[in-house]
This record gives structure tokens, sequence and C-alpha cells, in this order.
């Protein structure tokens, strides 16, 4: 029997990601998947799973978790302290974007994180929720896939070889080549230059001739707010409104992961990886996807501006 994780604690939001249902958009089916897929792959390659394995995805307040079985485990994305209990009757820490192994009943904490918003945490053998379309992961919007975590739940693992000490060993020297070694740490392509502040690359279109010319001018000079109303659904951003110059609604049609719709209040709305068809509203540009892991890391109040690609 292929252990399972016990959920003693699920935090503010924590769902089951993997890559995604790409190709279905056509249906009206949203991509879903990982919001900072780097983090999830780097999570995978440190337990040795596949890269398309399923990951649990924290939001802002981390989780708390009991083995069934023994695993091993690694936690990357928003920094956030890690736990592992009981040792010596209490909890210890553990090293964080790093395999850690677990016993039969210890548990793993994940603290809220200290930067950026969403954590991954890796189990080896991945999480084994049956697949919806192709995919394990959690549509906030469609429903689709297992719902989010909820306290009591058993969260089934799946089956996997155990660890050696030598193979151990080699996946701790992976962790350190990723924190020490040059471009490997951290491979958001737009990650934020300070803490606070995000530049997200943007191409223009398909309707940016919607908006008058100065409203073009104050997307890509003007400084935006993250929203808390943020969510996987999409990046909402307050400040200056854009204008339009045409007005009136366009048949809802499919739309882009990093697709930037404008609705009536002339905010911007980033759409993330559960986002829908564009209900009628323009779209001003679509953000690189370079930049996607970056914008889902965000957090309420932190400063985004446009700089557009020039081709």
């Amino acid at each position: 029997m292929s252990p399972g994780l016990e959920v003693l604690d699920a935090g503010t939001l924590t769902t089951v990601q993997d890559q995604g249902r790409p190709g279905f958009a056509h249906l009206g089916v949203p991509r879903a998947g990982a919001l900072d897929a780097p983090a999830a792959a780097l999570a995978n390659r440190l337990v040795g799973n596949v890269p398309d394995a399923a990951v649990l995805e924290t939001t802002a307040t981390g989780c708390a978790l009991r083995a069934t079985g023994p695993m091993l485990v690694a936690v990357t994305g928003a920094p956030c302290r890690v736990f592992v209990g009981p040792v010596l009757g209490g909890m210890a820490p553990a090293p964080f974007a790093s395999p850690v192994r677990l016993a039969t009943g210890q548990t793993l904490e994940l603290g809220a994180p200290v930067g950026g918003m969403r954590s991954y945490l890796a189990v080896r053998g991945g999480i084994a929720f049956d697949p919806v379309l192709g995919s394990r992961s959690t549509d906030t919007l469609s429903g689709l896939g297992p719902p989010p975590l909820a306290v009591g739940e058993l969260v089934p693992v799946g089956a996997s070889a155990p660890v050696t000490d030598r193979e151990f060993a080699a996946l701790r020297d992976e962790a350190r080549r990723e924190r020490t070694e040059p471009g490997r740490a951290n491979s958001h392509g737009d990650a934020p230059p300070e803490q606070g502040s995000l530049v997200l690359s943007i191409r223009l279109g398909p309707r940016e001739d919607w908006f008058t010319a100065d409203a073009r001018e104050a997307l890509t000079s003007m400084p935006y707010t993250v929203s808390a109303d943020s969510n996987r659904v999409g990046l909402r951003l307050t400040g200056t409104p854009l204008d339009r110059a045409v007005e009136g609604e366009i048949p809802s049609e499919g739309m882009v992961l990093g697709a930037v719709q404008v609705p009536p209040s002339g905010e911007p709305v980033v759409f993330l990886a559960d986002h829908p068809t564009t209900g009628g509203y323009p779209v001003v540009g679509v953000v690189d996807a370079s930049g996607i892991a970056a914008a889902a890391q965000a957090r309420p109040g932190d400063t985004v501006r446009f700089a557009v690609i020039a081709d």
C-alpha cells in the first residue's frame, strides 16, 4: 500500500497542481497547473520525480501534513520555514529547497512565506489523485480536478522505490547546486528586481487599438498595485484606468495565459492559470511567458510595471 499525507492544517488554500490541461481552451477549459511552474519542477527534481508529477501548491499561509508511511519530500517556491517532528519531542527545522526524509507518523509543517505567495511540496512518487482530462490539477474556476485540501483528508501518494543513501546524497548535491551555481536559482525570467517591485514584459494586442494613445502610454509608464482580490484566476491591479477608444463589447473568446484583460473599471487584470474566456472585454496585451511565475508570486501591495517587448 502506498503511503499518503493526512491533512492537519490546509492553510488558506492548498491545491494539487501539475503542468495543467493545455489544449482544451477551445472547449472553455482553463489550463490550470502550477502558477510558479519552475518552482514546481524544481521540487519534483529534488525528490527524483518526473517533471509533470503532481505537487501541492500552498497559498500565503502554508499547511501541515502527517506522513502515513516513509517518504521523501522537498519544498520550493516562496521561501518559508519548514519543520519536521516529532523529533526529540518537538518540531525541528528542516532545509528549504532540499530533499527531506519523513518517517511514518512524522508531521511536516510549512510556514507562511517570508516573500512571495506560493510554495510547492513535492513527494517522491507524486500526488496520486485520478487525473481529469489528463491532469491532476485543481482548477478553482471550473471545479475540475481534486478540490482544495481539507483538514482530515488523506492525500494519496504514488508508489516509489525506496531512496538509497547514495541517491539521497545525490539529490542533496543537486539542491546545493541550485542554491549556489549562477543562473540556476530563482529561474523566473521576470523575477522582481527588488522586494515588492515587479516588471512584466508585455506584447501589445490583440485589442490595443480599442484603447486611446494616452491609455497605452499609461499602461507602460505608470505603476500599478497588486490587489488583495488577486487569486489563481488573475492578478488584479489597481492604478491609472485605461480609457477606451472603442466602446462596446466583443464576443467572448478563448484567451492565452498572461492575457491582460481590461474590464469596465479600466484597471488591468493579468490572466493566470485558472483564467476564463475574455467575457466580452478587450485584451490590451499579453505578458510574456517568462513573467508568469513572477506574477504568480506577487503579493497584495506589490508594485507592477509593464515593459513593452520590442519585436
